[in-house]
């Protein structure tokens, strides 16, 4: 039988671990990336295991999230950042240079490599054929150092692709046609492959904004075939030489085959509060409009920007709507200033932003109270935008051009045709910004500079065999890492002081729970199906365990958060039986039992001790997962010698 892609990069790179559908496996990691928001914490992390020098092939340190100087804490992160990857040999990627997965694409992204980031949209590199996860900031860490990175063997599943996009129709509308059909937990456990003739005609950022979005499906991660469209990209950005060819073997296998026909769809919106609310854009046609904001890792490429620049081109923005560009990276603002588009963009009336994530992550140019943002991001969830009212809606990056225009959602097939938009034979290469590491001779002479907002990183415990401990909270469904630590521009800047950023774990679902959790000592959270889906943020199991949290019980959970709950030192569990999700009351005393026994066996039982029922608890977690645990989470389990 033969291989899909994912197949052939992961026995390529396994360390050990058998190649089973839910056996864990131990990759090699060929390349890390970081960025400002989770990095900081990533290189304490990494301080900490004494290991003087990175051992991966490339690391790359990126600034795009905290860009807002409004005080000292941002900026000392800053110069943290960049000493100490001077130090330890990193790449430093300076504010204003770009988002990390537009650079990485752009600068370092090598077909059949191996990559993690400490942001759940590095699956990005898959659209030029790397096998590239979110992960953690511990375990990015742990891989600078030289050590594996772990996943649980996926499911394979591939989107067959045929046909071609009609204009007006893109790459941001197949991702929402896919999340339409999967929803935002469809993709759990599984390595999406896309594949079939349709997709010779999705350029390499095209297909990145496909592989961006799989996030969103809860992926393990998506990947596109290497071809002459990859090529032609790293000719063009004067890196042919790390061009590899890589297909799937054509007897290759999955466990499901999805067709999407190109030419069959049409413009696609996601509605408030979830990636997979998907409508068709002429179904919400005359729905009024105050903000558009086109950019992110998603869709900030100089492709996605030049076509909004030719439908802007001699018009102005409505009077009642107000649009934000920014740019993904250097790169991609110099050429659209080379060519004259920046000026259409900016004579429409479009404000400028920096080459940076932005209001994405809330950082600046939250919408209006009340109002209807349209973005051309991958998340829209309940106040990410930094305004709790706001309606978000995700579009194309032309849905958004058009509806900026007329100040309403406006299906962009309905406007005139423009002139098509390729990709050029060359892009115009500056790296002036990307800072190399000091030589391994002159590290030592390298001072790392710490600001007084970057605190230590908080210690865990070791697990005993009984937990008894207070339910502090209970909540739903799909209960996003934004819901567990909110980002936005208040919050962002505190990601490196663990304390104070405490103070505003779950203020989204429940504003006393900080409170509450420190005064109950040992606590549980209970949540529904999907728990932690979202972002990579390890902030969400690392602030929890500062307050006390020692377990949560889901119905199940996503995969990057599990592993940082686990990570963390924090005990994950499922309902054997999810009806028992329902018997269980916030401010109940809980008892769990046998926990050492039960980590081996798989099983744990729960006690209500409010009403005295029993609940049989499954722990799934393999033998290293449980070592993490009962030695307190990663960082103890690693300086203790575990690998």
């Amino acid at each position: 039988m033969g291989e899909t892609i994912a197949q052939k990069i992961i026995r390529a790179h396994r360390i050990c671990g058998e190649l089973a559908p839910g056996k864990e496996v131990a990759l090699k990691i060929d390349q890390t990336l970081t960025q400002d928001a989770t990095g900081t914490m990533a290189y304490l992390e990494f301080e900490t295991m004494g290991i003087p020098r990175v051992k991966t092939e490339r690391s790359v340190a990126y600034v795009d999230h905290n860009t807002l100087q409004s005080g000292f804490e941002n900026a000392d992160d800053h110069r943290y950042l960049q000493s100490v990857a001077a130090k330890h040999g990193v790449y430093f990627s300076r504010p204003g240079n770009g988002i990390c997965h537009q650079v990485h694409l752009e600068r370092f992204g090598i077909p059949g490599k191996t990559l993690i980031g400490s942001d759940s949209h590095t699956p990005t590199g898959g659209g030029m054929g790397m096998l590239a996860f979110g992960a953690g900031g511990l375990d990015v860490a742990v891989a600078m150092g030289g050590g594996a990175y772990y996943i649980t063997y996926p499911k394979l599943y591939k989107v067959h692709v045929t046909g071609k996009l009609r204009p007006f129709v893109t790459a941001k509308d197949v991702s929402l046609e896919l999340l339409r059909i999967l929803s935002v937990k469809g993709g759990v456990g599984a390595i999406i492959e896309w594949g079939g003739p349709g997709i010779a005609g999705l350029s390499v950022p095209e297909r990145a904004t496909i592989t961006n979005m799989g996030t969103e499906l809860g992926a393990t991660t998506s990947i596109f075939p290497s071809d002459e469209v990859t090529r032609a990209f790293l000719k063009a950005q004067g890196r042919e030489a790390d061009y590899l060819p890589l297909q799937s073997d054509p007897d290759a296998e999955y466990d499901r085959v999805i067709e999407i026909d190109l030419s069959a769809l049409r413009p696609m919106i996601a509605c408030p509060h979830s990636p997979d609310q998907v409508v068709s854009v002429d179904s919400l046609a005359g729905t009024r409009v105050d903000q558009v904001c086109i950019g992110s890792c998603t869709n900030s490429s100089l492709q996605d920007l030049l076509k909004v620049a030719a439908i802007l081109k001699d018009k102005t923005v409505a009077p009642g709507v107000s649009l934000s560009i920014s740019p993904g990276s250097k790169q991609v603002l110099t050429m659209l200033s080379d060519c004259g588009a920046l000026s259409a963009l900016l004579a429409s009336g479009a404000r400028l932003l920096e080459c940076a994530c932005g209001p994405c992550i809330g950082m600046g140019f939250s919408p209006n109270s009340g109002g209807v943002s349209l973005r051309t991001f991958n998340r829209n969830f309940l106040g990410r935008s930094g305004t709790r009212d706001a309606q978000v809606y995700l579009v194309s990056p032309e849905t958004a051009a058009a509806s900026a225009v007329a100040g309403c959602i406006t299906d962009p097939t309905t406007l005139p045709p423009i002139a098509p938009v390729s990709l050029p034979e060359r892009f115009r290469v500056d790296d002036s910004a990307i800072l190399p590491p000091a030589p391994a001779e002159l590290a030592a002479q390298v001072q790392v500079l710490r600001g007084p907002n970057i605190k230590e990183f908080p210690k865990s415990k070791p697990f005993a065999d009984t937990l008894q401990a207070q339910l502090v909270l209970k909540v739903g469904d799909n209960i996003t890492t934004d819901h567990i630590m909110p980002a936005g521009a208040k919050i962002l800047p505190y990601r490196s002081n663990i304390p104070y950023l405490s103070r505003f774990c779950f203020e989204v679902c429940d504003p006393t729970f900080p409170e509450r959790a420190l005064a109950a000592g040992d606590g549980i959270v209970v949540g529904g199906d999907n728990y932690g889906q979202g972002s990579s943020r390890e902030h969400a199991a690392l602030v929890p365990m500062y307050l006390g949290i020692r377990c949560v019980i889901a119905k199940s959970f996503a995969r990057i958060h599990v592993a940082n709950l686990i990570n963390a030192g924090i005990l994950p569990l499922t309902f054997q039986d999810p009806a028992d999700y329902d018997a269980l009351e916030q401010g109940s005393r809980l008892r769990l039992e046998g926990i050492r026994a039960g980590m081996a066996q798989g099983r744990v039982t729960l006690v209500d001790e409010s009403s005295g029922k029993a609940i049989c608890l499954e722990c799934s977690l393999t033998q290293r997962q449980q070592a993490i645990l009962l030695a307190g989470g990663l960082l103890n389990y690693t300086k203790e010698g575990g690998q």
